[in-house]
C-alpha cells in the first residue's frame, strides 16, 4: 500500500484523518511487518503516529498524528485518553432490536476461553471499564437485523464487538463473536462496523467533524435486506 492509495478526509499541520478500507491492518505486529495503513503514512511522514486503532476488517475514519515528537502528539492522545473525541460507528447487528436506544456499561477483559477475544467478565481483577451507548436508525424486519448508530464512551479492544454481543446481538458477519446468533447476508465478506464520524475540538481551539461514507460492500448489503 502507498499514501497515495489512501482517502484522505482531513489534513492540518498536525494530524490527518484516512478512510481506512476494510481488510487492512493499521500497525505493523508480529503478524504484519509490512503493509500496513502506518507503513503508508510514513512514506509522507516518517514520525507519524497513531491516534487510535481500528480492527482490520472496520473500515472507517482513522485519525494519526504527523509527529509524534509534536505537542500536537501529546494533545490529542489526551483527547483519546479522556474520552474526549466523539466516535460514532455504524453497525448493523444481527436480530431486530426491541429497544430505540440503550447504554451498555459492561467491563471488558481477556476471554478466558478465546485469547483473541474481549469477553464481558474477562479475567478475574483484569477487566476494565466500558461503555456504549447505541440508537436504532432502522430495523430491518424481513432481514432480521437492526442498523445502528454506535457511540463508545470508552475505548477498549473490541469493545463494540464485545458489548453487542452480550446483549444477544452480535455485529453481522462477525465470525469471531456471532457463536449462535452468527449472521451474515449474501456477498458480504466481513464485518458490518464503520467509523462513520469523529468530532473533536483542536489544540487551537477549532471543532472539527470528520465524516466517512458507507462502504459500497455494507450498503450493498442493506440495499439485500431491505428487499
Amino acid at each position: 500500500m502507498k499514501f497515495s492509495d489512501l482517502t484522505v478526509l482531513y489534513d492540518d499541520a498536525d494530524v490527518l484523518a484516512i478512510d481506512k478500507p476494510a481488510g487492512v491492518v493499521v500497525h505493523p505486529d508480529a503478524h504484519h511487518t509490512d503493509g500496513t495503513v502506518l507503513d503508508a503514512v510514513r512514506t509522507k511522514y516518517p514520525r507519524a503516529a497513531l491516534l487510535h486503532r481500528l480492527d482490520k476488517d472496520t473500515s472507517g475514519v482513522l485519525l494519526i498524528a504527523k509527529d509524534e515528537t509534536s505537542p500536537a502528539f501529546m494533545y490529542f492522545k489526551s483527547l483519546f485518553h479522556d474520552h474526549k473525541i466523539t466516535k460514532t460507528y455504524a453497525v448493523l447487528v444481527s436480530g431486530v432490536m426491541t429497544k430505540d436506544t440503550g447504554v451498555i456499561d459492561l467491563p471488558i477483559g481477556r476471554s478466558t476461553s478465546d485469547p483473541r477475544k474481549r469477553a464481558t467478565l474477562g479475567k478475574k481483577g483484569k477487566s476494565r471499564a466500558a461503555v456504549t451507548e447505541f440508537t436504532v436508525k432502522e430495523r430491518l424486519e424481513n432481514g432480521g437485523a437492526t442498523l445502528l448508530e454506535v457511540r463508545p464512551r470508552t475505548g477498549r479492544t473490541h469493545q463494540i464487538r464485545s458489548h453487542l454481543t452480550s446483549i444477544g446481538h452480535p455485529v453481522v458477519c462477525d465470525a469471531l463473536y456471532g457463536g449462535k446468533r452468527y449472521f451474515c447476508p449474501p456477498h458480504l465478506s466481513r464485518q458490518f462496523l464503520h467509523a462513520s464520524e469523529l468530532v473533536f475540538t483542536t489544540d487551537r481551539g477549532s471543532r472539527v467533524s470528520i465524516a466517512s461514507p458507507l462502504p459500497k460492500d455494507l450498503s450493498r448489503a442493506l440495499k439485500e435486506l431491505r428487499s
